[in-house]
């Protein structure tokens, strides 16, 4: 029974781990906002726009404003938008949430896991004496391998791909730069260095879940 019991938390565990490599490299881009206020002015947004860089900053902190926190309606400072450049706020709004409600979900397991291993009521089940981390990483990088490097051939159409997935049937994502001046200041570029932050940070934690476990196992021996 208690087997049966450590099998389970350790898959749980596997996969909590997976989840927060994922929804925490995902928010780096959306929570730290300095990451998009150091790009003002290498990506020239300030003459892509004809608005300074404060006017600039402000509209991007109530987009973000609205996609993060409960309620609200969608505003963009400065920038014009319309009504179908809002829709589609709206839709970005259920994927931020979901993230986010991912991500403290998968933090609170975690942290439970190991408090309960801490009080040895847990212990984690070993796969060819490797530990739950190292097959969450394993997998993680797997995934997103695979993602990054269809997305390095072709970000233009990884970047088409990924907006038919998640807003299937809908074309309100593609922006008129005259009626939603917002996408100025957010041009593609800006979202390809978003996606190059999300994939370092995956690997990142994926390799150091597979290091340590490796290092850990090591001491043992």
């Amino acid at each position: 029974m208690k087997k049966t019991v450590n099998l389970i938390l350790s898959i749980v565990m596997i996969l909590s781990l997976t989840l927060f490599t994922i929804t925490f490299s995902i928010g780096l881009p959306i929570y730290v906002r300095e990451f998009y206020y150091m790009q003002i002015e290498s990506l020239e947004l300030e003459e892509a726009t004809g608005h300074t860089y404060d006017e600039i900053k402000e509209g991007y902190d109530e987009v973000l404003d609205f996609l993060t926190r409960p309620g609200g309606e969608f505003g963009a400072g400065v920038f014009k938008f319309s009504e179908e450049g809002a829709s589609h706020f709206e839709d970005c709004k259920v994927l931020f949430t979901l993230n986010g409600t991912v991500l403290a979900i998968s933090s609170v397991l975690i942290v439970l896991l190991l408090v309960l291993r801490l009080f040895k009521v847990y212990r984690p089940k070993t796969v060819l004496k490797r530990a739950p981390r190292f097959y969450s990483g394993i997998t993680t990088l797997l995934i997103f391998g695979i993602i990054g490097a269809l997305a390095a051939t072709d970000f233009d159409r990884a970047f088409r791909i990924f907006h038919q997935i998640f807003f299937p049937g809908k074309d309100n994502w593609l922006f008129n730069p005259y009626t939603d001046e917002i996408i100025r200041a957010m041009p593609q570029e800006f979202f390809m260095n978003c996606a190059i932050l999300i994939v370092v940070s995956i690997f990142a934690l994926s390799i150091m879940f597979i290091l340590t476990s490796i290092k850990k196992r090591r001491k043992v021996k």
